[in-house]
């Protein structure tokens, strides 16, 4: 068994560690181009729907499941889920909770090392962008993206260097332990994130209107942007081709099969509203509210999704930190606040500051034509924005060291459940299991850096893990709790200590509503992602990532599915015995310990 001796050293500690693990890029970047994506107001209930129905509960769960196995002498969730469960087929469940931080951990690590690649080139003042281009030019080289092996040079302006070094500084902490380490590095960064955070929000939201000739470009614009509940878009009608309105099955089929795009900002609203007026046979001006937003599938698996990225629900991570409690440690009331403070980063911060200081300075039309994706606007969208603010060299190595702290607390987390596995496995001490997931990642990282051509090793890793391995991950603790443990058990372990009672609803949500959740999340992924389909659209597609392995085979992609399968196998290798299990099982049943 793991060693006993690890523990957090305070009750903030673990909260911030947690916290840590959760904010970390999605925060700063992939939340703010998914608000503006599918509308502010309904994206933000759909949001925090999925926050009370997914994200809240597998977090009491996660922190619950972690601190009873903690007591059988287990810190990993195969060892933990078979103590716990009693019950040996959930033991080999537990593994998929060792795959999927280790493996998101070889790719992360790299964009983690692009972060401080950007703060120590805005360091140097060279990240002073005229055009969109030359953003988009500098992070492809920085990258690679190009062609493969092309980011593996050991220059400021390559990505190289900075993962020696993101790397070396992970597994420097994450020796020396929980407290000393992990606790240490997170109760100095997360206030420090916090605070360069605020500073760069209210640099933001002074900006008014940078350009007086271009009274729409300013932060109140991006801000309705963001969180304007009502959508509007021009709808021109899809013909065949004699040139008529297509038929179908429904009403309105021509129209609803037709191009529908969206229009922001006043003065093309108004020109929108013209065109289809003058031609209403070829167009139509629709716009789309709250209700009829939510009633897009597609929003709330996006919705579904942030959370998951957002809290590290699924991740393996939580499970593995709370192990290290005390038996009556709380957890209700530690979870609210880890997920609290990660939601205050999210919306109250990540909210407010890239897609508003994006507008302010190109507009809506030229943001969008950026790009929206995480990626768009961290690496792309951003520069640009600091390129044409004041101060702006110091404010761009600012916010890219802020996503470097953020990132860092987030990797640390990722390493602790394959190091706690492999001592739980091998009986080993925390020198040789650093070793060995550093070769391990190491090697995969390295393979992520070297087969960089249009991030499709990167893409492939990050599609499979978070998409697919995190939601049954989540499902399979949501099921054990639930139904094998016992609600009402579980609910009374999770209250044990606590400074809170958990609301008696939750035993229902958790036991029906959670699940139902997350099924529906896992198939609508399934039919839209990997199956290619659209909802409302009848024309049968394949997606890419079906291409990639059996339509067109791509190597690269294959690579990817590859590092994930020798990660999965030898991981049910490693599971521990039943009789190991049952040994600490009776142990704590002697000292009246027991689940």
């Amino acid at each position: 068994m793991a060693s006993q001796n690890e523990t957090w050293s305070s009750r903030m500690g673990v909260i911030l560690a947690v916290a840590g693990s959760a904010v970390g890029l999605g925060n700063f970047l992939r939340f703010p181009g998914q608000v503006a994506q599918y509308g502010g107001g309904s994206f933000m209930i759909a949001y925090f729907i999925a926050f009370l129905l997914i994200g809240l509960p597998v977090c009491w769960i996660e922190w619950t499941m972690g601190r009873a196995g903690g007591r059988y002498g287990f810190n990993s969730a195969p060892g933990i889920f078979g103590a716990i469960c009693n019950s040996m087929g959930a033991r080999f469940v537990g593994v998929i909770a060792f795959v999927v931080p280790v493996c998101i951990y070889m790719y992360y690590v790299v964009i983690e090392a692009w972060c401080l690649a950007y703060a120590v080139n805005y360091l140097r003042g060279v990240m002073g962008f005229e055009k969109s281009s030359e953003a988009t030019a500098f992070f492809g080289s920085l990258v690679g993206i190009s062609e493969n092996g092309s980011a593996v040079h050991f220059d400021v302006q390559h990505v190289g260097i900075y993962f020696v070094a993101v790397f070396a500084l992970n597994f420097f902490l994450i020796y020396r332990g929980i407290s000393k380490g992990i606790e240490f590095f997170c109760k100095f960064a997360m206030p420090t994130l916090v605070l360069i955070a605020l500073v760069i929000l209210v640099r933001v939201l002074t900006l008014g209107t940078p350009d007086p000739s271009m009274p729409d470009r300013n932060v109140d614009t991006g801000l309705g942007f963001m969180w304007n509940p009502t959508k509007n878009y021009l709808v021109e009608r899809a013909v065949g081709p004699d040139g008529k309105p297509l038929q179908g099955q429904e009403d309105d089929y021509s129209w609803n099969h037709g191009t529908h795009q969206e229009v922001v900002e006043a003065k093309n609203i108004e020109a929108a509203k013209a065109k289809a007026a003058a031609n209403p046979e070829k167009y139509r001006f629709e716009e789309k509210g709250i209700l009829a937003q939510l009633g897009d599938f597609d929003l709330w698996l996006a919705a579904a999704g942030q959370i998951f990225f957002s809290l590290s629900v699924g991740f393996g991570v939580i499970i593995t930190y709370s192990s290290y409690l005390g038996r009556r440690d709380d957890v209700v009331l530690s979870s609210l606040a880890a997920s609290s403070a990660n939601e205050f980063c999210e919306v109250g911060i990540g909210g407010l500051i890239s897609i508003p200081a994006g507008v302010a300075f190109f507009g809506v039309a030229g943001l969008a034509s950026m790009g929206l994706s995480t990626f768009g606007v961290g690496f792309t969208v951003l520069p640009m924005v600091f390129a044409e603010m004041p101060l702006g060299q110091f404010f761009g190595f600012a916010f890219f060291f802020l996503l470097f702290l953020a990132a860092v607390t987030s990797s640390l987390s990722m390493l602790q459940p394959g190091i706690a596995y492999l001592e739980d496995a091998f009986l080993i001490n925390r020198r040789r299991s650093v070793l060995i997931l550093g070769v391990v990642t190491g090697i995969g990282g390295f393979l992520v850096i070297y087969y960089s051509a249009n991030l499709k090793l990167l893409d492939t890793l990050d599609f499979w893990v978070t998409n697919l391995l995190m939601v049954l991950l989540a499902l399979a603790q949501v099921i054990l709790f639930g139904w094998v443990i016992g609600g009402k058990k579980g609910l009374k372990e999770a209250q044990l200590g606590s400074a809170i009672r958990i609301p008696p609803v939750y035993g229902f949500i958790i036991k029906y509503i959670t699940p139902a959740f997350l099924l529906l999340t896992l198939l609508g992924w399934f039919y839209k992602s990997v199956l290619g389909q659209a909802f409302g659209d009848d024309q049968p597609k394949v997606s890419d990532k079906i291409k990639d392995l059996f339509i067109d085979p791509n190597p690269i992609a294959w690579t990817g599915v590859g590092m994930i399968l020798i990660l999965l196998i030898a991981a049910i290798l490693m599971v521990p015995s039943k009789r190991k299990i049952q040994a600490n099982i009776n142990q704590t049943k002697k000292m009246g310990d027991s689940l």
